[in-house]
């Protein structure tokens, strides 16, 4: 009977990254090329193992497998919820993963539920422990179709009241750090054995009886080998990896073992690069093997019930040493960055965030009591509104929740409610104090969420917690600022929204538009009244009536507003909830009959007449929309620059051709012109030129003639990598000789320009043809002529064939 088993646990997530205000991830420049770190981190890691390569004695890639498919993950639910919006081909491979894992593992899936906002619990009280398994679970069964066996807890940080939580919601199992066992004995046994730090023998799962009565399962994941892969190059050879797991089973014994190691499930792909085909290669490994069976944890624990209980240390975590206190204290644990002096912010921040979520309970109490039956379950509740934020969705949660019917006003000002709850629950991401800043991008992440849930406590009648929560910043100590109150003031306060901001954004992108019916602005929509826009040349006027409406309370209002463009950046704006129809129309009138007469000088003084003193200009508008619309505006500029070096380049060719026959040193600025007008070609040809070898050969040999470098050289790949598969998707729904043969020559001259880009989404294109030639599904492999340049293809892009 077979006795061995291994079990690779990968814990995927990404700290939260919206705007608090626009539900949306603002560009990041820190990620570039990519838009942020979200989709950096998906194409280097999530969707890698999702396709992952095994590599033959020659490199090459032998197969592509879901590592999903043989490993134990969880995946934190922000992560997942944007992953289903931004990349539905991963999402879909991710969830596909659980259902094959089922048929391998006796009806048990791979996949773990994680508590929803990676919120360390054994620091919260016990409604928010409750809410975040709930949530938790419930996101779990919309995604996977199924009840969650075993949960993730963020940073595997656990107290006893966080296991009494888990077990009374039906969680099975979960999985800790080897130092948080803190006594075992065998069942039946009376007498406990104390463990020394991190002693617990991890090859067995362990009973936890409760003082409920209740029990948890919990497995303690091999520590050493754990921190091999994470941090001492285990990935750089699968089959070190695979040879390290099987070393760690006792060999005296014939006890069923299981090997098992839990890491962050970015080490395979983002923090050690091609770590996924280590870990493939490694699964392989052990596949391959008749003395050792891949297996999850819901699975083996089915087959092998624990045959010892055990006791834990309260508030005990992976990450931290002293138990929690890297989420509370000043306990010296810190990244080693450049702003780690001191991490005393830790506990006033928490005060703070306490403060906060104490007074928001009982407020939030005596609001919703006349409205809904039970506050705290109409919470847990909210969690199907989030999932699928719409109508019917809001219209089921009243009826199971409420008393009666609602007014519109009664309905916004309940969804008011269950927002303030929401994030007061998301303030305690932890995050907010892994780092060494309290003024870093995390803190400043979950202070948005509090900063929020202060703006609606506000909007429903709670008006001074803004001054106490600051005084309270500013008791926490800065290795940057004065304190944390004055980052909080820089870089949070200035980020929030309200429906008047919506709608001077809604005017100002109507500038530059052509269609503004229904505008959807991230969590807003506009749906215009009336509107009226007027060219001359470049200047531009825009006048209208506009109702926004926010999708998350349904609140909405009606704004009149007029807006001027000057050309360039130059935008003049002003705006008002107070105008009405009639005045407006007046308005209307006179503003254009100004702009029509060319008055520019009037058009402004009667916008300015007209309306209170709230003015805008397009630095109000939010990131991602300010940079498309300056983009837009810097576009006629950059032709006229484009130009300039083109006729540069141009009108003194043969002379910088003749200085450098004569070796001459060619002056710096005809240099730069080559070289700006050398890579701007260079883009726009895989952008959006044919594949023509001449062209492509012709500017590799102006490359090498003037011994320019490439400029952006990362953008450059990925705009290479993204047309790439563009033509290999391309070539898979029409297969041709005439479309393969351009792409081969293309891939032979990119070597000799040593760019070489990342290719996998194309090898999983190139591939899938392949096993559909294989399955004899591809007539078109009939043809010799195609055969040749199909294997041709598959050495470019390093597929065995």
């Amino acid at each position: 009977m077979l006795t061995r088993y291994i079990c690779i646990h990968g814990h995927f997530y990404q700290p939260p990254r919206e705007n608090a205000w626009l539900e949306t991830i603002e560009q990041q420049d820190s990620a570039a090329p990519f838009h942020d770190w979200n989709e950096r981190i998906n194409f280097e890691c999530y969707a890698t193992n999702a396709s992952a390569r095994i590599l033959d004695e020659q490199a090459r890639i032998r197969s592509i497998v879901n590592n999903y498919e043989r490993i134990s993950y969880n995946f934190g639910p922000t992560l997942l919820s944007w992953l289903a919006e931004k990349d539905t081909i991963t999402y879909s491979k991710i969830i596909h993963a659980d259902q094959v894992s089922r048929d391998l593992n006796g009806g048990h899936g791979n996949a773990l539920a994680q508590v929803h906002s990676h919120v360390i619990l054994p620091l919260a009280n016990r409604r928010d422990k409750e809410t975040q398994v709930t949530w938790g679970i419930r996101d779990f069964e919309h995604r996977y179709g199924r009840k969650p066996e075993g949960m993730w807890l963020a940073e595997t940080a656990a107290d006893t009241e966080t296991l009494e939580v888990l077990a009374e919601q039906g969680i099975a199992f979960t999985v800790l750090a080897p130092r948080q066992a803190k006594a075992v004995r065998h069942l039946g046994e009376e007498r406990w054995r104390e463990l020394g730090h991190a002693e617990v023998d991890p090859r067995e799962p362990y009973l936890c009886k409760l003082p409920s009565g209740r029990t948890i399962v919990l497995f303690f994941y091999d520590g050493m080998v754990s921190q091999d892969v994470a941090f001492k190059g285990l990935l750089n050879d699968g089959s070190r990896f695979a040879n390290r797991l099987m070393d760690a089973f006792d060999k005296g014994s014939d006890r069923p073992q299981l090997v098992h190691i839990a890491t962050d499930g970015e080490s395979y792909g983002h923090h050690h690069r091609h770590g996924e085909m280590a870990l493939a290669a490694a699964l392989e490994h052990i596949a391959e093997r008749d003395d050792v069976q891949l297996i999850n944890y819901a699975y083996y624990l089915e087959l092998h019930p624990p045959q010892r209980e055990a006791r834990i240390h309260e508030n005990s975590s992976w990450s931290c040493v002293h138990g929690v206190e890297r989420w509370r204290s000043n306990c010296g644990c810190n990244t080693g960055g450049p702003n780690a002096g001191t991490q005393a912010w830790r506990g006033p921040l928490r005060d703070a965030l306490d403060l906060l979520r104490d007074r928001f309970a009982p407020f939030y109490e005596e609001q919703v009591a006349a409205i809904v039956h039970d506050p705290w379950a109409a919470r847990n509740d909210y969690i199907n509104v989030l999932l699928n934020r719409c109508e019917t969705t809001i219209q089921s949660f009243v009826e199971r929740n409420c008393k009666r019917e609602l007014s519109q006003a009664e309905r916004t000002r309940l969804l008011r409610l269950m927002e303030l709850q929401r994030n007061a629950v998301l303030m305690y991401t932890s995050c907010g104090w892994f780092f060494d800043e309290i003024s870093g991008l995390e803190t400043n992440q979950i202070l948005q969420y509090a900063l929020r849930a202060i703006y609606y406590a506000r909007r429903l009648g709670y008006e001074m917690l803004l001054p106490e929560f600051e005084q309270r910043l500013e008791g926490a100590p800065s290795n940057v600022f004065a304190n944390g109150a004055e980052s909080f003031r820089r870089y949070v306060i200035p980020t929030r929204l309200n429906l008047l901001r919506a709608a001077m954004h809604f005017a100002t992108a109507s500038l530059f538009v052509e269609e503004v019916d229904d505008l959807r602005l991230f969590m807003y929509e506009a749906k215009s009244e009336v509107f009226d826009k007027i060219e001359a040349g470049q200047q531009r006027l825009v006048v209208g009536r506009v109702i926004l409406e926010s999708q998350l309370t349904q609140s909405q209002q009606l704004f009149s507003f007029a807006v001027l463009y000057l050309g360039q950046q130059n935008i003049i704006g002003n705006i008002t909830p107070n105008m009405s129809h009639d005045r407006y129309e007046e308005m209307s009138g006179e503003v254009t009959k100004a702009f029509n007469g060319a008055n520019l000088g009037k058009v402004i003084g009667l916008m300015q007449s007209y309306f209170d003193e709230e003015k805008f200009s397009i630095w109000h508008l939010f990131r991602d929309e300010k940079r498309r619309i300056l983009k837009d505006i810097t576009a006629h500029s950059m032709e006229e620059v484009e130009q300039a070096f083109t006729r540069i380049y141009n009108d003194n060719y043969q002379l910088m051709s003749g200085m450098q026959l004569s070796e001459i040193p060619v002056p710096r600025p005809y240099l730069d012109a080559v070289r700006y007008v050398l890579n701007n070609r260079a883009h726009h040809y895989f952008e959006h030129e044919p594949l023509d070898l001449d062209t492509l050969q012709s500017l590799q040999a102006e490359f090498r003639k003037w011994d320019v470098t490439i400029s952006n050289v990362d953008e450059l790949k990925l705009t290479i990598g993204n047309r790439l598969l563009r033509e290999l998707t391309d070539i898979a729904e029409a297969p041709s000789t005439d479309r393969i043969r351009p792409v081969n020559e293309v891939l032979h001259t990119l070597k000799h320009l040593h760019l070489e880009p990342d290719l996998w989404q194309s090898q999983n294109v190139y591939y899938s043809l392949l096993q559909r030639y294989h399955n004899g599904l591809a007539d078109i492999f009939e043809s010799a002529d195609w055969r040749v340049d199909f294997e041709k293809l598959g050495r470019h892009l390093g597929v065995a064939v």
